[in-house]
Order: C-alpha cells, then structure tokens, then sequence
C-alpha cells in the first residue's frame, strides 16, 4: 500500500496551520518546516502531533528541499497553511496514489478573495508526487521537478489566498522585495518596457484571456492589484539598482 508524506512550510500561521493538519490528517505523516515563527506555530504543530523542523529561511526551494529529504512517504503532497484538502480530493488523492498513470499530479486552486471563491482565477500547480528525486528550484516563484510524466487531479484545493485588500497589497510588497533583491543579485536591468508594458499585460492576461471579467468586482480588484505587483517588483529594482535604497 502505498504511504503518503504531507509538507506543510509555515512562518507565523498559528491561525491557519490547525485546519491545514486536520485537512490531511489521512496522510501517514505531516512534516512542517518552520522558518523560526514566534507567534506559537510551530508549538502549535508539535501539539498537532506533526513532525516540525526548523529552519532559518534563505528562500522557499531551500525550504522544501530540506524536508523532503525527511520524508519517508511514497508519495509527497505539498500544502501550505492557508490551504485545504476538502473531502473530494482526499478521496481523490488517496485513489490516485494506489494505481498512479503518473509520477506527479497537479491540482486547481480557485483564488478565494472579498468572500468568494474566483473559479476563473484558477492555478494548476504540481503539488502531488512520487518521492523519487523530486526537487524544488527558483527562490520566489519555485519549481518543483519530477521524474515522469505529469497527470491533473479533477478535485480543487481550497485556498484562503487573501485575507483582504490590505493582506493582499503587503503580501504582493514583499514579494516585490524578495524578487527585486534576487534580480539584481543576477544582473537583470530595469528598462522602460518592464516598469509599462510587463504590468498591463499582467492586468490583460488577469482580467481577459484568464476570464477574471466574468468573477466581477474582486476579478476586477484582482487584475488590478496583480499588475501593482508586477510594477512595484520593477519599481523596487530600479531603487536598488540607483543606490536609493
């Protein structure tokens, strides 16, 4: 029979991270990697009966990568804090994972946002694999790596994205920073056609060809504030980059 290992990061998600575990309390073990929270996570988690690193973060492959070398599943699922497996997709998981066609699976993620669930503001995201030489790359927006072929799940996976427009801004800030840093650290140059066009087809890529239009007012709401974030990290990048901050 097949085991299944669930990989939950955290860093101060002492509101989140006790629905996030019962979501999968199917799976054989639930690992969190904890990036040094001081709000009683990873208390929390050990209460839950989760085994819980921790580790100082660098970025969120780094993260990952360290767990997985700590799971002992035949298969790892990838869930964060704000998320949870409803009952469908536990079913569905559990199904899969016993007469897999594929070595990784990726499941749909409705944004949830202003109270509702955006289903035509949907992500697939490879979040369920074999534990066979599976690796994360990429700082930010990371990467997960699987020998095989790729399937996609028909269940969703419910995901608290935002908890408002202010949680919505900051969170899109920081990730400004983050990407900002590490682009500079490369060598990658602002230029004009960064800073407008990238952020206006982020809002026509958000609220046209992915449909957001038919979501209303928070599709609109969230086209808009996706292209701030696009415009904030090329922002940040060119204050760093001209010594300003």
């Amino acid at each position: 029979m097949s085991t299944l290992s669930v990989i939950i990061p955290t860093y101060n998600e002492i509101d989140y991270i006790e629905d996030a575990v019962k979501s999968v309390d199917f799976a054989n073990e639930i690992i969190v990697i904890d990036s040094f929270s001081n709000d009683g996570t990873y208390e929390k988690a050990q209460a839950l009966g989760c085994k819980v690193l921790q580790r100082k973060f660098d970025n969120f492959s780094s993260q990952k990568n360290h767990a997985i070398a700590s799971a002992k599943g035949d298969w790892v699922l990838f869930l964060d804090a704000d998320e949870r497996v409803t009952q469908k997709l536990k079913f569905e998981i559990l199904t899969t994972i016993k007469k897999a066609e594929h070595s990784g699976y990726k499941i749909c993620f409705p944004h949830f946002y202003m109270n509702r669930f955006l289903y035509h503001k949907v992500d697939r995201v490879l979040r369920l694999v074999k534990n066979n030489s599976i690796r994360f790359t990429g700082d930010v927006h990371e990467k997960l790596h699987v020998e095989g072929s790729v399937g996609q799940l028909k269940n969703f996976m419910i995901h608290y994205t935002y908890k408002g427009l202010f949680h919505l801004l900051q969170k899109k800030d920081s990730y400004a920073w983050f990407q900002a840093n590490t682009a500079v650290k490369k060598g990658k140059k602002v230029t004009y056609f960064h800073l407008f066009f990238k952020p206006f087809y982020r809002f026509f890529s958000s609220y046209i060809l992915k449909r957001g239009f038919m979501d209303g007012v928070p599709g609109l709401a969230l086209a808009s504030v996706n292209a701030y974030g696009v415009f904030s990290r090329y922002a940040k990048m060119l204050l760093i980059q001209k010594g300003l901050k």
